[in-house]
């Protein structure tokens, strides 16, 4: 029954350009920065207002300093004086207690009135002070309205008719962003009830405190709520006594005007700084996506229908991640193809490794069988037992590798002499290579490593084995073995051949082979490019490392394998 594989689908696939746009959300912290920005800049602003209106309201009392006939005031009593204070005392107190406005009481009302001679000239003083939108008044002792000079008003804005298509659609595309800005942001009132009623003149709290000598601002909204009004009242003195206090008064127009051209150019920004963000995200999520399934496809396809592996192309250039991922999907590819061409030779080895010892069994057995002289047949038999024999030895290479691997995470570990191993195993290839002769270079002192000594006696035959195959006749086989600072490093090392290139880098993987089949060589046994992974894996064991290279001028190879000391 065919295996199909089957991609499992979510209800809600959580993709890329999904996630960047979550992380493009991040930019709201802009526009709620901004804002604060605004809102503290507006504080700033409202506080300056007060203090410009308090500026001028303390130069228009400056000019009418020491000046008490245009105040239209008659000396009084001591005791009249003192009363119009205390008075003026328990205004200023009651209204900062309830915070509403206090009415009042007219003061001084045994003061007579003046003659009229000096309205005009107060007028005149407060007309060269005035500002287009502030309105500047004058009180006396008397809560009397004195003077009063300009409009909370702004004048009327003569527009200019368009004359052109183009400021046309100027205009009309203005009033669109006008009505889409009012509906977030709402615009001051220009049409509210500024009047001044005569008898609310004494009702506020700055002016109470500046009939007492001191400066004060306040707050408050338009009769009909729809401004909001900032006023400065500054004492006017003659000699020690307030004759009056000049007051002058201002919306907060100018002020929410500029905070919503700020807030209009936050939020214009705002939406092009987003819309940036989100085509630049959206390309570059796109991209993405398309390279990552792109790198799919064709990873999805890397296997042909005849079994063979090929290289990943897409993004294997790229110097980021995703070139990453393709430069490793690529190198194990290589590695399963090295391991799918092993696979494919395997068979044909196999097939020259066993076909000499079945041909010797076949031949010794049909041999048997039509001998009838006892000794010549035990001699078939003899010739039987080797070719089982050496079919036998087959079997056990090619699970000695399995076989070792399992065994290396029980194997005790026991401090030995590596010199004293080694000088052993040397006389023993002596007596099992007769027709090769060995140097051995023992080092000074012994060297005490950590491991199993069985295995190291392992290696080094597999490391000798190899030297022995690959060596020219009459050439000795050398082993050396020397202290190099906290490690031990042992050489084997043969003149023969060098590495072939192709095998360079590979030579301790697992089934890679460059043997020749050299018969004769006195080393007969089955090679199934298992031995010198073997080696690595045990060197690896002893926390050591293993590697192979050509001597100078080619004249052979040298096998390094490198371990730790054992401390103390």
């Amino acid at each position: 029954m065919p295996l199909v594989q089957m991609k499992a689908q979510s209800p809600f696939r959580f993709g890329l350009r999904l996630k960047l746009a979550l992380v493009a959300l991040s930019l709201l912290v802009l526009p709620w920065v901004g804002y604060q920005y605004v809102q503290e800049l507006e504080r700033f602003m409202l506080d300056a207002q007060k203090q410009a209106l308090l500026a001028t309201a303390r130069a228009v009392a400056t000019a009418l300093h020491e000046r008490p006939q245009l105040m239209r005031l008659k000396p009084a009593t001591s005791a009249a004086r003192q009363a119009a204070e205390d008075n003026l005392k328990q205004a200023a107190e009651l209204a900062d207690r309830t915070g509403a406005p206090v009415l009042v009481e007219e003061i001084g009302r045994e003061s007579a009135q003046s003659e009229r001679q000096s309205v005009a000239e107060i007028e005149a003083i407060l007309h060269g002070l005035e500002r287009s939108t502030s309105r500047i008044w004058v009180v006396n002792r008397e809560l009397k309205l004195l003077a009063l000079a300009g409009s909370l008003k702004p004048p009327p804005d003569v527009s200019t008719k368009a004359n052109s298509a183009e400021s046309v659609w100027r205009a009309i595309l203005a009033g669109l962003w006008r009505d889409i800005s009012s509906r977030i942001l709402p615009r001051p009132a220009e049409d509210f009830d500024e009047a001044l009623d005569e008898d609310v003149l004494g009702t506020g709290r700055e002016v109470a405190h500046a009939l007492l000598g001191a400066p004060a601002t306040r707050m408050r909204n338009s009769a009909d709520g729809r401004a909001v009004i900032v006023s400065a009242a500054y004492p006017i003195w003659s000699g020690d006594t307030v004759a009056g206090a000049v007051v002058v008064e201002e919306t907060t127009h100018s002020l929410l005007s500029v905070r919503n051209q700020a807030l209009e150019r936050l939020l214009l920004t705002t939406l092009a700084a987003f819309a940036l963000a989100a085509v630049v995200l959206l390309g570059f999520a796109t991209r993405l996506s398309n390279r990552i399934r792109r790198l799919r496809d064709e990873a999805e396809s890397a296997v042909d229908a005849q079994g063979r592996l090929k290289r990943l192309t897409s993004g294997s250039r790229a110097g980021d991640e995703i070139g990453d991922l393709s430069r490793s999907f690529s190198a194990v590819l290589a590695k399963l193809a090295q391991h799918h061409g092993y696979l494919e030779s395997l068979a044909g080895r196999l097939s020259h490794e066993l076909r000499t010892p079945i041909a010797v069994v076949r031949s010794s057995l049909e041999n048997l069988r039509l001998e009838t002289d006892p000794a010549q047949a035990q001699v078939y038999l003899e010739r039987a037992e080797e070719g089982l024999s050496r079919l036998a030895k087959i079997l056990t290479r090619m699970s000695e590798a399995s076989r070792l691997e399992q065994s290396l995470r029980t194997e005790a570990r026991e401090r030995f002499d590596l010199a004293a191993v080694v000088t052993e195993c040397v006389s023993g290839y002596r007596h099992a290579y007769p027709q090769h002769a060995f140097a051995w270079l023992p080092p000074e002192q012994a060297l005490m490593v950590e491991g199993s000594p069985d295995l190291l006696v392992q290696l080094l035959d597999k490391l000798v084995a190899n030297a022995v195959d690959f060596s020219r006749a009459g050439a000795p086989v050398r082993i050396e073995l020397v202290r190099e600072r906290n490690n031990a490093q042992l050489v084997v090392a043969n003149n023969g051949p060098p590495l072939p290139p192709e095998v360079q880098g590979r030579l301790f993987e697992a089934m890679i082979s460059s043997r020749p089949d050299r018969a004769g060589s006195g080393h007969d046994g089955p090679h199934l490019g298992l031995g010198l992974y073997i080696a690595r894996l045990i060197a690896e064991f002893h926390g050591g490392t293993i590697a192979a290279c050509n001597l100078d001028a080619g004249e052979g190879v040298a096998v390094t394998v490198t371990l730790p000391l054992a401390p103390g």
